[in-house]
């Protein structure tokens, strides 16, 4: 009877707590939500062969535009619905004093809606992650979408591209004085690239021995390299250097893993807006507009070589 009431007294009883709760632990950050580690990959797949990918359809003949049903559509509605971001830094992001929606791509995106509608402010952005580009084209969500999309052939499987609008080359960023000068520094680290993009799946060949940590948006990496996260962001040039605009110790290192072509993505079932698409691609070429859209928002990437010659499958 002793030891029971001994044992009443300390709190023995089965429904009580044995030890203090757990207190969590705050000392290190959340990662962004959805943010995942990449599967390894299982092997080599061959690459699709295509020909050349950046192989598009040509313009309608200056002058000419002939009944096109999904111009029609759009002139109807009033507006080019356009798919992109706004974690993209130079490309697409927001204002934070205007609220506006800046950058190349959504620059790129108002000139065609100048060219089917006659306005360049008859748009409207819907914003997407990497990985609902294709899904958003595919259900018609979106008309276009501009969002730094590298045409290759598996893409052209499933959707259509406007000719290369620019070409970037992916490389590496990563903190000043972490001692990682490239891919080959990589093996047995933490890299970070947005889900759904080519820079996965690039990465991987050439360091498969480097853990990929996917989120969301470009942004999402910026924020889990500066938390020391990751040891490392990759993705095209472009938008590193977007990236690295926002923090002075962030550098971009090494060679090219890859060329990335962008294009302006279109729905398979759309072909005459393709041709139309390329038309504003074509204007914007000629006419200086291409390059005065780099000089406004890509100037610190380096003087222009121009813009990327098209080239037609027909």
């Amino acid at each position: 009877m002793a030891a029971a009431a001994a044992c009443a007294l300390a709190g023995c009883a089965g429904t009580q707590p044995s030890g203090p709760a757990a207190r969590p632990d705050y000392a290190s950050p959340p990662m962004p939500a959805g943010a995942s580690v990449a599967a390894s990959p299982t092997g080599t797949a061959p690459a699709r062969d295509c020909g050349d990918p950046t192989a598009s359809l040509r313009p309608f003949p200056e002058g000419t535009t002939p009944p096109v049903a999904s111009l029609a559509r759009i002139q109807a509605r009033g507006r080019l619905v356009v798919g992109l971001d706004t974690g993209s830094n130079l490309f697409s992001f927001r204002d934070p004093g205007t609220g506006t929606i800046e950058g190349f791509d959504a620059d790129i995106a108002r000139e065609v809606a100048r060219d089917l509608l006659g306005d360049p402010n008859r748009v409207e952005f819907r914003i997407l992650s990497s990985a609902d580009r294709i899904p958003a084209l595919n259900d018609n969500t979106v008309d276009i979408v501009v969002k730094t999309m590298t045409i290759n052939c598996e893409r052209r499987e499933q959707v259509a591209f406007s000719t290369v609008y620019f070409l970037a080359q992916q490389r590496v960023l990563a903190a000043k004085g972490s001692g990682i000068r490239g891919a080959a520094d990589l093996a047995g680290k933490r890299v970070c690239a947005a889900a759904g993009t080519t820079s996965v799946d690039h990465m991987q060949r050439v360091q498969p021995a480097a853990t990929i940590v996917t989120v969301p948006n470009w942004a999402d990496c910026l924020v889990v390299l500066q938390q020391r996260q990751v040891d490392a962001v990759t993705t095209d040039d472009a938008l590193l250097a977007g990236l690295a605009s926002q923090d002075p110790n962030l550098q971009i290192v090494g060679e090219s893993l890859s060329p990335e072509p962008y294009g302006i993505g279109v729905n398979k079932a759309d072909p005459d807006l393709v041709r139309l698409v390329n038309g504003s691609l074509d204007r914007i070429r000629r006419d200086g507009t291409w390059l005065r859209l780099y000089d406004r928002w890509l100037g610190m990437l380096g003087p222009p070589t121009g813009p990327p010659a098209p080239h037609y499958q027909d």
